[in-house]
């Protein structure tokens, strides 16, 4: 068990200094590999064999309190870690395939509280998404691909608003990314009868004035999320689209009313990440699709065709490329 602790503990520490997101096993019969995402790019790491995979698998699901011996079925579970003095929680899920069972590991830092000006590139958007929060009810949506910055958007959203103006905030995730404090978190567990139907119905007799609901996956959730925008609630949430349009037509395939986002919606916002340079140092920023006022009202009506041009991603891409933040090649 020490060897599988050491290569578990140097398989960590490797993925933090890299500042890999997540850790990907693909297992085969003899050998196993071992992928990174880095700056959202898939980076093969290294190989070991499948022998002492299988330790370090049964070590992970242990740890995470999943069942060791249930190999047919998908699993998750997170357990905390810490390096060089900082809190990590690993999220650990499981896939069956036809050889092995397979293991990914996401990555999320505890102690890294970035303000908006550190995720997105354009400040400019920083100042339009901090007018949204000075709403005292309605629906504020971040969409975008898994990765793309939307629940540390949300989570910079929040720590802005503690700061700012003190109220009661809860949050309802699967799972709970990064603890906060002033912020009630509720960890959804569907096992434990704890969705997002039942969590939102509780969290609203805790008299909150802002709610953030993880993720809108279902009609229920998004029904619930409008309800609270409707009787007073500043609502935050997230939600997977392409592109800020395309979550209009995700909501009213939930069911949606037409009436209800005209009511509600404050404002959308769909991020992506690109890669830039700051100070000699490699990270990404985010560039945001972000539309309300007219605009909304338009994209809600089925009127509006295209966004303004400075609001479309490929511009924004091209404007960032103008300021020779980017190091790779330009959209064409």
């Amino acid at each position: 068990m020490n060897h599988v602790t050491k290569l578990s503990d140097d398989l960590f520490q490797s993925a933090i200094k890299l500042q890999a997101s997540d850790i990907h096993f693909y297992p085969y019969e003899q050998q196993t590999e071992i992928y990174f995402r880095i700056h959202g790019k898939r980076t093969f790491n290294r190989t070991i064999l499948t022998k002492q995979y299988q330790l370090l698998r049964t070590f992970f699901k242990f740890s995470a309190n999943m069942d060791i011996g249930e190999t047919r079925k998908p699993q998750h579970g997170s357990l905390p870690w810490k390096f060089e003095s900082k809190d990590y929680a690993l999220r650990i899920s499981t896939l069956p395939h036809y050889q092995q069972e397979s293991i990914a590991i996401r990555i999320l830092p505890q102690n890294d509280s970035l303000p908006l000006e550190h995720l997105f590139l354009f400040s400019s958007q920083i100042q339009q998404m901090r007018r949204w929060m000075n709403q005292n009810s309605g629906l504020i949506l971040v969409t975008g691909a898994t990765g793309s910055g939307k629940s540390s958007t949300l989570y910079s959203l929040l720590e802005m608003e503690i700061k700012e103006n003190p109220c009661q905030i809860i949050s309802l995730e699967d799972p709970i990314e990064r603890k906060i404090n002033q912020i009630l978190q509720v960890q959804i567990n569907e096992h434990a009868g704890i969705s997002y139907q039942v969590g939102l119905k509780a969290a609203l007799r805790h008299d909150p004035d802002i709610l953030m609901v993880g993720e809108i996956r279902d009609k229920q959730t998004a029904r619930f999320a409008v309800e609270a925008a409707l009787t007073g609630h500043l609502v935050l949430s997230t939600l997977h689209a392409k592109n800020a349009i395309g979550t209009i037509f995700r909501l009213k395939e939930m069911g949606i009313k037409t009436a209800d986002l005209h009511q509600v919606l404050i404002g959308i916002g769909a991020l992506r990440l690109i890669p830039i340079t700051r100070k000699n140092k490699q990270q990404r920023s985010a560039i945001g699709e972000l539309i309300d006022g007219p605009f909304l009202t338009q994209a809600i009506e089925g009127t509006l065709q295209n966004l303004p041009e400075k609001q479309q991603f490929k511009n924004l891409q091209r404007k960032a490329f103008a300021y020779g933040f980017t190091q790779t090649v330009p959209p064409q």
